[in-house]
Parts: C-alpha cells; structure tokens; sequence
C-alpha cells in the first residue's frame, strides 16, 4: 500500500462479510450474489446516467445501439431513439433541461467499427421526442460532461478527428453553453479548457465530469499516464491537480458526488497492480487531495468480470452502473445496475457492530 494513501477505517472483516463471493461451489458471475444494496434494473445495455430528479435513468443498448429510458418506480423500459433513422451512439447524457446530449457516428462500417467509435458528433434529442436530434457541429472522442444545473457542456477532441489542426498524438477539452434559436440548439461561448500538450507529462484527456457546486473544476482521465490517473482542472486558471498520482495503477475518474468531494472511480488497485482496465472494480476517491478511497464493489472477485461506468444520482444516494467482462473493450455492458448508498451504509454499521460485539452474531 502506497504510504500516501489513507484508506476508509472499516474492518477487513465487515468488506469481506458484505461483498466478497464464497469460496465454495461452482464459479458465479456477480449478479448471482449481490449484496442487498445492489439490485439489476435492466438485463441489457451500458452507460447509465441518472435523470435530475431521480426518477429515470437512461442508457445505451449497445455500443452503436439505441437510446433508453427506465422509470426507476415502475421499472418500465422505453425506447428514446425508434422515431427515426439512425446509425447508433456510444454516449446519452440528461442535459439540465431535460433534453438529450447524444454522440454517435454520421459513417459506420460493421466490418471496421473502431473509427466509428473515434469518429462521433454531438447532437441534441429534444425531450418531446417529436423529431430528429439536432447536430452541434463538432465532434466528440469518447463522453462528454454535462452540467447538473445549467445548459453547458465539455467535450473532447483527439488528433484523429481533426489531422489537419491538432498534431499527432495530441487531445483537447473544450467546454461551451448550449442555446436554442428558432428552436434549433447550438454551441456558443466556446473556448478551450485544457490542450494535453500543455501538461508536463505526456497523456491522452478525456473529459469527464463537472465538479459540483461551484462546477469550476473539470474531472479528466490522464490516459497512458502512470497508468492512467485520475485529474482535474480548474477552467479558470487552468490549474491541474492530479488527485490518484498512482503509477502503475489504472484510475479512471466517472461520477461525481453532488457534495463534490468525491468521485467515482474505475480502479485495479486492489491485489496485484497494474492488471488494467479489464479488471477494475468501483472505487470512491477524495477530490480533497487526501487520496482517500473506499472500495464500493466486488465484481472483479470473480474471474472474468468487472463492474463499470458508475454515475451518482443529483441527491447522492444512488449509484447506476454496469456488469461487464474482463474481455470485452471499455465500455461495453451486459445490464444496469443500482447501488443504494444508504442501505449500504446500513450493512456496514451492521457488520461493524456484529464485529465488535460476537454476541449480535449469535457467538
């Protein structure tokens, strides 16, 4: 364990009792064992994003598929994006007004589909899902982040979306406002937020969440670096703070916490170092430079599994995220997932208590 590092006070005992698999009878994949406060919503899709008010949460089919809604009450599935034609997204996203924040491709190639997954526009889908989403006019590489409060959003560009204006190997953030005009949305008030070139270390950035409440600091993934860490940057002064300085070990940054003092994390860090994307969990990191983590799940005990693409709920008791394999590339899903922080919370003072008194247990 790195010296730097603190770890949550909860008794090895209490983690293990909550979410470690058995280590008898045949192999299980994780949602055959799930903890209480972890329930499945969906036995498909990928990219979960919770609504503002809670209620909903939307999601991708499929890399390359169709956009989703379920109504968390009723647990009713609907389909967003059956209204017209259209060649799949990699990413939805609830703007603050309820509006959709699409990426997908305007080319796709079922027998090459990797550019496509590079090559992907912005669009709007209005919340009436009366027409066609309307295009932003620039490209996105991987997500974007979206403000939980106003109409503004950040993105990424890679070198392979724009050769003839960014060098080889280079990456950028943006951030804008979104505007309607005579019913169309459009970009305004652009301006760059961050160009990898300008860090003292070489990585590829991806933008990845608004820091709330104030939302002047931005969340990236420093892909390639040490691993891949987990960053930020304050869009006014342009200050990076890198918040997991973890070499060796994959940390990518996902939802944060509406306090804004913690984010989700993707993470190997727990076992043997260095095993990569394929085989991360859901961790909480402190954004108080601490470097504080507190694991959330356990999918990764068991073999070929790992869970992903965590977002938090605007209220913060909820987690929504996705069952995947070790095998499968980044981002791809087999169903969604809810955490329930407090029910969590819960079982832990439980098993705390369990611990510290045999009698509770039954001993």
């Amino acid at each position: 364990m790195d010296a730097r590092t603190t770890l949550i006070a909860v008794p090895l005992l209490v983690l293990a009792t909550l979410a470690a698999p058995a280590s008898d009878g045949p192999a299980k994949s994780p949602d055959q064992d799930l903890p209480p406060h972890i329930t499945r919503l969906t036995f498909f899709g990928e990219r979960a994003d919770f609504s503002h008010d809670g209620k909903r949460v939307l999601f991708v089919e499929k890399t390359f598929g169709d956009v989703y809604e379920i109504e968390l009450a009723t647990r009713a599935i609907r389909l967003l994006t059956g209204h017209y034609k259209h060649l799949g997204y990699t990413r939805a996203l609830y703007l603050a007004n309820g509006d959709i924040l699409l990426s997908g491709p305007e080319r796709f190639d079922p027998k090459n589909p990797g550019p496509s997954r590079v090559q992907c526009f912005l669009h709007v889908l209005d919340k009436s899902l009366t027409k066609p989403p309307a295009p932003l006019g620039t490209k996105c590489s991987e997500g974007p982040a979206v403000s939980r409060t106003r109409m503004h959003i950040a993105w990424t560009h890679v070198a392979e979306q724009y050769p003839d204006e960014m060098p080889r190997g280079s990456s950028r953030i943006h951030e804008a406002d979104i505007v309607t005009e005579g019913g169309t949305p459009k970009l305004v008030n652009q301006r760059l937020v961050l160009d990898s070139r300008d860090l003292p270390f070489r990585c590829t950035l991806e933008c990845q969440n608004f820091v709330p409440p104030a939302e002047r600091e931005l969340t990236f993934s420093a892909y390639g670096y040490q691993g891949t860490d987990v960053c930020g940057v304050d869009v006014e002064t342009k200050k990076v703070t890198n918040y997991s300085d973890a070499p060796g070990q994959y940390d990518e940054p996902e939802g944060v916490f509406p306090d804004g003092r913690w984010t989700l994390v993707e993470c190997d860090r727990e076992g043997k170092s260095g095993r990569g994307a394929g085989h991360v969990d859901i961790w909480k990191l402190s954004l108080d430079g601490r470097r504080t983590w507190e694991r959330l799940t356990y999918f990764n005990a068991y073999p070929g599994y790992k869970a992903s693409n965590p977002v938090v709920s605007d209220d913060g008791k909820f987690m929504a995220f996705q069952l995947a394999k070790s095998s499968d590339p980044a981002g791809v899903g087999y169903g969604i997932f809810l955490y329930d922080f407090g029910k969590a919370a819960h079982a832990r003072l439980r098993e705390s208590d369990k611990s510290n008194n045999p009698a509770l247990s039954g001993a």
